[in-house]
C-alpha cells in the first residue's frame, strides 16, 4: 500500500500547541528519532546513513540506538566521502528504496551539490516522471562553539533555488516528526534543514505515525499590525519579541513557513491582506537568500497590500565569525525584530 494509506493528516493551523496535552511532550530531537524508529518500522525500504548515526549520541538524539534496532544494515555509519555517498543514496532511491542521509552540517553538502543538484533534483523531470527519487538529506544548521566560516553555515537559499528539490525546515517538535514522516513519504528529494538551538524545545507530540503535507504554513500567532514570517529558529526570536512588543502596544502575527519548497504563498498574502506589513526573519544571510525570495514574491503579488516597505532580518553579509563576542554582533534576534517592527509601525 501506499505510504499516504499509513499517515494521519493533521494539518490544523496550531495543532501542534495543544496547550491542554501536556501528557506527552518530547523535545525536537527525541520527536525526529520516533519518526525516524516509526518509519524505520513501517517500511523495510527506508534506513539511515551518515557519520555519526550509530555513536552512543546518536547525531544530536536523533538517530540513539536506531541501530541496535534495526541492525548495520539500515542504520549505519558512512566515510568522510559526500559525493560518493550522495550518489549511492539517489541510486538506491532511484532503484526503489528510501534513504535518509545525515550530514553533520550544510557545509559539506557542498561536496555533493553535483548528486542534488544535476541528479536527485532533475532526474524524474529528465524521464518524464516515469523514475522518482524518494530521498531525505537531512543537515543541522545553527551557531555555537565558535563553529565559525566553514561549519556554520545556512546554505538553504542555494537549495531554494533548484527546481525538483523540496526543502523543509521545522520550529517545533510537532513539525519536526510530522515532516519528516511526510518527508520520507514523498517521492522528491528532500533537504530537511534542523537548527541546533531546537533540539531542546519541547512541545506535544502525539505518539501515532502521522504527517504535516509540504508546504503548508501555520499562523503561531494572530495580530493586526505587522505580518512576521519567521524561518526554523527564528520563529522562536519572533514569539519572544512579540511578547515585548505586546507590552508596548504592537499586535504582531506571526507566519511559520514550516517549508520554503513549496512556500505556502497564500497564508503570507492573506496576512499582508490584514496587516499591511511584513518583515522576514531568516536565519541565513539577507543577500539573494530565502527573506529575499519571499519578498520579491509579496511585492509581486501583494504589493497593493502593503502600507510600508518591506524589513528583512537576517545575516549581514559577511562570513560567519567564530569568537563568541562576534557571534553576538552577528546573529539577529529579539532586538533586530522588535526594533524593526517600531521602525515600520507608526
Amino acid at each position: 500500500m501506499p505510504w499516504t494509506k499509513f499517515l494521519i493528516d493533521k494539518t490544523e493551523p496550531g495543532f501542534d500547541e495543544h496547550a491542554d496535552q501536556e501528557d506527552r511532550k518530547l523535545t525536537f530531537s527525541e520527536a525526529m528519532r520516533e519518526g525516524l524508529d516509526q518509519s524505520l518500522a513501517r517500511d523495510e525500504n527506508v534506513y539511515v546513513m551518515g557519520q555519526g548515526v550509530d555513536d552512543p549520541s546518536g547525531m544530536f538524539g536523533i538517530t540513539v540506538d536506531l541501530h541496535k534496532q534495526y541492525g548495520s544494515e539500515r542504520v549505519f555509519d558512512t566515510p568522510l566521502s559526500e559525493n560518493g555517498l550522495t550518489g549511492i543514496a539517489v541510486g538506491s532511491a532511484i532503484a526503489g528504496m528510501r534513504p535518509v542521509y545525515l550530514h553533520n552540517r550544510p557545509d559539506f553538502l557542498m561536496l555533493a551539490m553535483d548528486q542534488i543538484i544535476n541528479h536527485a533534483a532533475k532526474w524524474s523531470y529528465m524521464f518524464g516522471g516515469q523514475s522518482t527519487v524518494p530521498l531525505v538529506i537531512m543537515a543541522v544548521i545553527g551557531r555555537g562553539w565558535g563553529s565559525a566560516a566553514q561549519h556554520s553555515q545556512s546554505l538553504h537559499g542555494l537549495f531554494m533555488h533548484i527546481p525538483g528539490l523540496r526543502l523543509v525546515m521545522p520550529s517545533t517538535a510537532y513539525d519536526a516528526k510530522g515532516l519528516l514522516t511526510a518527508s520520507i513519504a514523498d517521492n522528491n528529494p528532500v533537504i530537511f534543514i534542523m537548527h541546533r538551538w531546537l533540539f531542546k524545545h519541547s512541545s506535544f507530540v502525539p505518539e501515532e505515525l502521522y504527517s504535516i503535507p509540504l508546504g503548508k504554513g501555520v499562523v503561531r500567532r494572530k495580530g493586526k499590525d505587522v505580518t512576521i514570517v519567521a524561518i526554523s529558529y527564528m520563529v522562536i526570536e519572533a514569539m519572544r519579541a512579540a511578547e515585548e512588543l505586546e507590552k508596548d502596544g504592537y499586535d504582531v502575527e506571526i507566519i511559520d513557513s514550516r517549508t520554503l519548497l513549496p512556500l505556502d504563498e497564500e497564508i503570507i498574502l492573506d496576512s499582508i491582506k490584514k496587516t499591511g506589513r511584513l518583515i522576514v526573519a531568516d536565519t541565513d544571510w539577507v543577500t539573494a537568500g530565502a527573506s529575499a525570495e519571499i519578498s520579491a514574491m509579496v511585492a509581486d503579488k501583494g504589493f497593493e497590500y502593503l502600507k510600508m516597505p518591506i524589513k528583512r532580518v537576517g545575516w549581514p553579509n559577511s562570513h560567519v565569525p567564530g569568537s563568541y563576542v562576534l557571534e553576538e554582533a552577528f546573529y539577529p534576534g529579539v532586538d533586530d525584530i522588535v526594533s524593526s517592527v517600531k521602525e515600520i509601525v507608526k
